[in-house]
């Protein structure tokens, strides 16, 4: 989370570029969604991942640059979401700056500081700048008119008011807006308002507030603009020009709470600062938590540019307000070289919203599975630089699987697997000489193409187009795919071994370049391409212009030098299934409290049927004792040396699907699954299934799979897992333990009421699974069960299609 950058703090050097970049900070009163990464539509537009591609690409390219953000937390929101838990608003801001900040740190965000604005340097700077404005006459006082609650004595902010919308006459309309019809409005403008904490009806009473002039700043703020803002996106020069057009009006700065930073006025005591005019100015407490000499970047506008990213809806408190608060004080502050802002990114059929849960939140990203790369890649893909774009788990699915997974992965795993191969099929593992690639008339068309993409690359990040800069770099992958197909290397190999030694040198540079221009991107990527090429993980990727792999890019086979030897190479990504999707989309359908519902129906399901087991009772006299009878025999069976503490929670049981079975050649009764079960690549399973089970049978069904027993060879086949199944007494029938059709492959098999991570590996010295075994089986219902507690899935239950009462091994 930029804690190494944090511990030597940088300030701005002479003759360097130095570049202070900020991204609108994040609102604390609920958990980040995929809107919030990339960019949303509430009043702070958050574009994280954006800004932290370009503060990533700064430092690659050698620039002084730092990157600083942190939650928002002052303000009506957070006294409502702590009235809505009954806590304090301390409280509110602390829970959730951890989760905003674990969040990010997840999603690999390299923050040189994510602080927080309920700061008392926030305090300090707002209230300095205020008193500025004040000397300067750059504010003014005046009157106006807001909703007062007798019973609580005090004024209402708009989120405090409900009432009827006068447009379409929903009940539960907000003071700001209507959630049904989406109209902005006055809290003034409800019918029938009723304050938020009594519910009793306020009245209308006068207040006294200060107003930012902007009419007086607004020759100083227009100079301002012409100069600068050739180098903002389309949407904020529109934005702006239409500010201007209506007219520039005074600005109220105060509000009539109690959570933010106090007024320090004496008439205003009891008052603190709008939320609009304290947020931006926690870019500059937040670089004041960062370092003591904070104003060497903000009080410097010859030597810093300063660079921003929100979404649209943010864009006229930077380009308007946050600049007049700044002039008005009279000093040289560094305002304002360079605007990103997005349009909306949408979710499937509507709209992201925090408000009403719908989407994709953070924390849900961490449990899908899908890595971090791909989430990057895809949201960065995604990114709606000119229009909304949409977000849909059909597309990110094609992308893994067609850009990333056979394009990208599969040119790089390509080339290393061949370099890893034995001496008599490959390189050993070592990197082979290229003597007179320059001459090769394939590899130099191909040096010219990479050379002409790493320039557009550089031309379009120095743009903050981000989009196109990642299409280019993922061209340069298309190149080397296309150059290996032409060379035809396989051939090379046993034909012209110098020739196929100039082709994987060059592909090998190519490789080590793919990771420098998309660690930007996909940091986790490139840290794993560098551990494959088996260079160290402290390995600093540079585009400087003085010495950086830019110039590399010209000559892709001098990169990487002959006779460096290569790591282990793997698969770089997984493809994501028809089925993973579908899973998905089910999941996050609705809202996060429909979901909660959904879940805790799942698990309301499983505890009661535990309970309804541990309650029922064998009424005939014949079973007790057959019941007796097997259980002092299983005793008698039981293994003497076991290890205490012994439960199912030590056992790691997961849903996998089975991609493929066939006939074991050696052996009559046995079968061999490839089986997925949420790793890079299937595990290889056998099974004693061919008399019980037919083979057609066994085809693309989920299964329950135990993955942590050791591995043992069946007739020549190692097996790496084992599907579960029961059988009747007699074992003349089996059938295989089923999950719920919508259990997602991977996800970890649970019993509620033991809890505990599995061992890695089971010991079969300390006779773990034979202990459990024994107490696994199937009910009356046809619920696999471990005692009397279900085999349970995020979903629902695991179950058997007809054999009740049955063993499960």
């Amino acid at each position: 989370m930029g804690d190494d950058r944090k511990a030597t703090p940088k300030v701005p050097i002479e003759g360097k570029r130095n570049i202070l970049i900020t991204s609108a900070l994040p609102y604390v009163n609920n958990v980040p969604h995929l809107g919030n990464i990339i960019g949303f539509f509430f009043v702070v537009v958050v574009v994280v991942l954006s800004a932290d591609v370009f503060a990533r690409y700064c430092r690659i390219r050698g620039y002084n640059a730092i990157y600083t953000c942190g939650t928002d937390e002052y303000g009506t929101a957070t006294e409502t979401k702590a009235l809505e838990e009954n806590c304090h608003p301390k409280e509110i801001c602390d829970k959730y700056h951890a989760i905003h900040k674990e969040v990010y740190k997840w999603f690999d965000i390299s923050f040189d500081e994510f602080g927080r604005t309920s700061t008392p340097q926030q305090t300090e700077i707002c209230q300095a700048i205020f008193k500025k404005l004040w000397e300067n006459d750059s504010l003014s006082e005046n009157t106006m008119q807001q909703l007062y609650c007798n019973t609580c004595k005090r004024f209402l902010a708009d989120r405090l008011v409900e009432g009827n919308c006068p447009g379409c006459n929903y009940d539960s309309a907000r003071g700001d807006q209507c959630d049904e019809c989406g109209k902005l409005l006055n809290p003034t403008e409800l019918i029938e308002p009723r304050c938020k904490v009594c519910c009793n009806t306020p009245c209308i009473r006068d207040t006294d507030h200060l107003f930012l002039e902007l009419p007086l700043l607004k020759d100083q703020l227009e100079a301002y603009i012409n100069d600068t803002s050739g180098g903002w996106s389309q949407n904020a020069i529109r934005i702006t020009d239409a500010w201007f057009k209506d007219g520039l009006n005074p600005r109220c700065i105060t509000r009539d709470l109690k959570w933010g930073v106090p007024v320090p006025h004496e008439k205003y005591k009891d008052k603190v600062f709008y939320v609009w005019y304290d947020a931006p100015i926690g870019y500059v407490s937040i670089t004041s938590c960062y370092t003591t000499e904070w104003e060497k970047w903000w009080k410097n506008p010859d030597n810093v540019e300063l660079y921003q990213f929100m979404g649209k809806d943010n864009v006229s408190f930077h380009t308007v307000l946050f600049p007049s608060a700044l002039l008005g004080t009279g000093e040289s502050w560094t305002l304002l070289k360079t605007i990103s802002a997005t349009e909306y990114l949408n979710y499937e059929a509507g709209k992201f919203s925090k408000s009403k849960g719908v989407g994709v939140f953070g924390n849900d990203v961490k449990d899908t599975n899908i890595p971090v790369e791909v989430w990057r890649y895809y949201l960065l893909t995604n990114r709606p630089e000119v229009s909304d774009s949409l977000f849909s788990w059909a597309d990110l699915q094609v992308k893994l699987n067609s850009e990333l997974l056979s394009n990208l992965g599969n040119f790089v795993n390509r080339v290393l697997s061949f370099i890893a191969k034995d001496p008599d099929s490959g390189y050993g593992s070592i990197i082979p000489d290229a003597e007179g690639a320059e001459s090769y008339s394939l590899t130099k068309a191909l040096g010219e193409k990479v050379r002409s993409c790493v320039q557009q690359y550089v031309e379009a990040m120095e743009k903050v187009k981000l989009k196109q800069g990642l299409k280019v770099t993922m061209s340069i992958s298309s190149e080397g795919n296309g150059y290996l197909q032409a060379s035809q290397f396989w051939k090379l190999y046993k034909e012209d071994r110098p020739s196929c030694s100039i082709v994987m040198r060059t592909a090998c540079g190519l490789v080590y370049l793919l990771a420098c221009l998309l660690e930007p991107f996909m940091p986790s990527f490139s840290r794993e391409v560098l551990k494959q090429l088996n260079m160290p993980p402290e390995t600093q990727f540079s585009l400087s212009d003085e010495g950086g792999d830019i110039e590399n890019g010209k000559r892709p086979w001098d990169i990487l030098p002959a006779g460096h030897k290569i790591g282990t190479p793997a698969p770089l990504f997984k493809e994501l299934k028809d089925e993973e999707v579908e899973f998905y989309r089910n999941k996050f359908a609705g809202s996060q409290a429909d979901r909660a519902d959904r879940a805790l129906k799942a698990e309301t399901e499983a505890k009661e049927m535990a309970k309804q087991l541990k309650k029922a009772k064998i009424s005939d006299g014949n079973k007790k004792k057959e019941c007796a009878t097997k259980s002092s025999e299983t005793k008698s069976k039981a293994p003497a040396s076991v290890e205490g503490d012994i439960s199912i929670s030590r056992l790691d049981i997961r849903v996998g699907l089975i991609t493929k079975a066939q006939k074991h050649p050696d052996a009559d009764s046995l079968y061999v699954e490839e089986i997925d079960v949420g790793e890079a690549l299937p595990r290889t399973v056998v099974s004693g299934l061919v008399k019980y089970i037919p083979l057609e049978e066994m085809q693309n069904r989920k299964v329950c799979v135990l993955c942590n027993l050791k591995p043992v060879s069946m007739r020549g086949i190692k097996s790496q897992a084992m599907v579960l199944a029961t059988s009747n007494s007699d074992h003349t029938k089996v059938e295989l333990i089923e999950p719920p059709k919508d259990a997602v492959i991977g996800e970890r098999v649970t019993f509620p009421g033991f809890d505990g991570k599995p061992d890695d590996i089971l010991n079969p010295k300390k006779k773990v699974w034979e202990t459990v075994q024994v107490d696994l089986h199937t009910n009356k219902e046809l619920v696999a069960c471990y005692k009397d507690v279900p085999f349970t899935t995020s979903v629902g239950i695991c179950k058997v299609a007809s054999i009740s009462e049955g063993t499960i091994r």
